[in-house]
């Protein structure tokens, strides 16, 4: 776990800091997370890991386990589901959009910006980077959604990417490798620019649903009471 630093907002860096950790499997399902521990790890006071405890707690990360305090949770594959659902409705909907708007000529950095998190992306993964890949997949979606010009999508996106975050942290280490998601990153970057708007919308769709049954079938073959291996251990 890397040292939070001052001066930013020290519970947002305590909350990606122990997300980041729950994402890559440095904390796995069961952990019991110890304010003072986490506080001392990352170089801060107690009560802004407090916070950031609280917060991931609302995102369902970590739940109360008796008097032990708190311990990440396992992922609940079918609220997992219902996640992806809607962000596949949400992804479409703005991929559509951005590649109207960069036929219409409104989105001239679009290319640019893309291709620079995509190789920031295929960086990550030679580094086998799962938290960083994270950040830059969010960065991409990020990148589309601004580019659909619709400002309530990122909006309503926000919530379910809180909680996807660490399943699409399992899906990178454990359903495939991640390049096939790069692949299909490329792939609706190529559409939005240049593609017909509808191509767009359904390689988004497709892109997140993909992700959801990769991760299932992935879980579905780990035998009862078996510990997932961690490619990032």
């Amino acid at each position: 776990m890397q040292p939070a630093h001052p001066p930013a907002r020290l519970t947002e860096q305590a909350y990606n800091a122990i997300l980041d950790d729950i994402c890559d499997g440095t904390l796995p399902a069961g952990t019991h997370l110890v304010q003072e521990q986490l506080a001392a790890a990352l170089g801060i006071s107690r009560q802004p890991v407090q916070q950031a405890l609280a917060l991931l707690k609302a995102d369902g990360m970590v739940a109360e386990v008796g008097r032990r305090g708190l311990a990440v949770t396992p992922l609940d594959m079918t609220l997992v589901r219902h996640h992806y659902e809607i962000r596949a409705a949400l992804d479409g909907v703005a991929a559509g959009a951005a590649a109207r708007q960069c036929r219409a000529g409104a989105a001239p950095g679009f290319v640019a910006a893309a291709e620079a998190i995509l190789r920031a992306g295929a960086a990550a993964i030679a580094a086998d980077a799962v938290a960083a890949q994270l950040r830059h997949d969010a960065a991409l979606h990020a990148l589309i959604y601004t580019t659909s010009a619709n400002p309530l999508i990122a909006r309503a996106a926000a919530p379910h990417w809180r909680f996807l975050r660490r399943a699409m942290g399992e899906v990178l280490r454990q359903a495939e490798p991640p390049r096939v998601i790069w692949d299909q990153h490329a792939e609706m970057v190529a559409a939005i620019a240049a593609g017909p708007p509808e191509r767009a919308e359904a390689l988004a769709v497709a892109h997140a649903a993909h992700a959801a049954n990769a991760l299932a079938a992935a879980v579905a073959e780990i035998p009862p009471g078996r510990d997932r291996p961690s490619r990032a251990a």
